[in-house]
């Protein structure tokens, strides 16, 4: 039953086999080439196969040589024994079963005119190998096969691979991430900062990782017990904010972001849509929840929704706008809350800055948190509810939630 959190939606990714060093002229995709950690499995860091960690790393240039963005892949989660050895098997758990490239766009393109405040930057990706953010540490020895949970090791490691190859004389430094990757962001911000010193500009960026600790339409909460049994499976709970762990009867709870994030120090931006479809389809709206398939048609287009449909999910966005209320009080944080029905807007080209990219009050989501992290402006905008946003694209695909091959 829980394994239907295992897949994530990767629509922003697109994988290929051509090698591309530099920036490709205008209409070419970067394709940039994987990184093994060579060291990482004498510090125990290792996939859930027991493969090798990875990373993509593309090189600064120019005045941005020492700033550094680095970006936490999505990628969902698992929270049994079952759903983790699937994941094993899978490039959601081997790097042997990955791409060995990957496209850089959006806030990773090396492309001034796609991405204007980090296009010049030393851009990383970090490849999600574990099921718990980066979070983990424990493993699973059976007679056959051994899970190992080590994502907070894999995190160490690759920061120790990068710390030497230039991260450690960092400039400016941007800690980011999508869907489960942005999750990860809460988990790791603070500690992330404490590796430079106070002359260095850190900031951290959660692209659609603000899950919610949210009841379902059925009023059962199923995110709930997965996300304590994702915890206690793979040894999160002792790697979660001590401040948030100390404060909570229900310690777990602190992997909601909603609950760490008044105990992060290190300026942080929310980027998530209200109507975010991840948490739409499978924790406000779960399968299990619409057995009859009420809400297919709604699921799969927004304009299809019944006005008693539009009604609850303009109840899903009050919580999360309630949730980020202490936030929106904050005097470095900020904010970009759209009305869009999407997952995951800041790898993506057309959502992050283009000519047809979603704007809130004429701003995009590059030019936002731009203006965000280097103090041009404040940047806190939430928008109007769906469907007063005209420049939302809104396009759900016939599968969202199935694995790019």
């Amino acid at each position: 039953m829980m394994r239907i959190w295992v897949v994530m939606v990767v629509m922003w990714s697109l994988r290929g086999g051509i090698r591309a060093e530099e920036r490709h002229e205008q209409g070419q995709r970067l394709m940039v080439p994987m990184t093994l950690v060579p060291d990482a499995a004498s510090q125990g860091a290792v996939c859930l196969d027991g493969s090798l960690p990875a990373y993509h790393f593309h090189t600064g240039s120019g005045t941005a040589v020492r700033n550094w963005l680095l970006q936490f892949e999505g990628g969902g989660w698992c929270n049994d024994v079952g759903s983790c050895l699937e994941r094993s098997r899978s490039r959601r758990g081997s790097t042997s079963l990955m791409s060995k490239y990957e496209v850089f766009s959006g806030i990773l393109s090396n492309d001034p005119t796609m991405n204007p405040d980090f296009y010049n930057w030393n851009r990383v990706k970090l490849r999600y190998c574990d099921g718990a953010s980066f979070a983990g540490d424990s493993e699973y020895n059976a007679t056959i096969n051994t899970l190992y949970f080590r994502g907070k090791r894999i995190w160490g490691a690759i920061i120790q691979d990068l710390l030497p190859k230039g991260l450690m004389f960092a400039e400016k430094a941007l800690l980011s991430g999508c869907s489960a990757g942005g999750l990860a962001t809460f988990i790791h911000c603070d500690e992330f900062a404490q590796l430079f010193p106070e002359t260095t500009t850190v900031k951290c960026l959660s692209d659609a990782g603000f899950f919610l600790d949210v009841t379902d339409i059925s009023g059962n909460n199923t995110i709930r017990p997965y996300f304590h049994d994702l915890v206690n499976l793979q040894g999160v709970l002792k790697n979660l904010n001590q401040d948030c762990l100390s404060s909570h009867l229900l310690p777990y709870q602190c992997f909601f972001p909603q609950y760490a994030l008044r105990y992060i120090r290190t300026p942080y931006f929310i980027l998530n849509t209200a109507y975010d479809v991840y948490q739409f389809h499978h924790i406000f709206v779960p399968p299990l929840a619409d057995r009859r398939g009420v809400w297919n048609r709604c699921k799969l287009n927004p304009a299809a929704c019944s006005s008693i449909q539009l009604l609850i999910l303009q109840g899903f966005r009050v919580k999360m706008i309630e949730s980020l209320g202490l936030f929106a009080k904050s005097r470095n944080g900020g904010m970009y809350i759209n009305s869009c029905f999407a997952h995951c807007q800041s790898e993506l080209q057309n959502t992050w800055f283009a000519s047809d990219s979603p704007k809130l009050h004429n701003k995009t989501i590059a030019e936002a948190v731009g203006d965000w992290y280097f103090e041009r402006r404040v940047t806190k905008e939430i928008d109007c509810p769906y469907p007063c946003d005209s420049t939302c694209q809104n396009s759900i695909p016939l599968n969202p939630f199935q694995e790019c091959q």
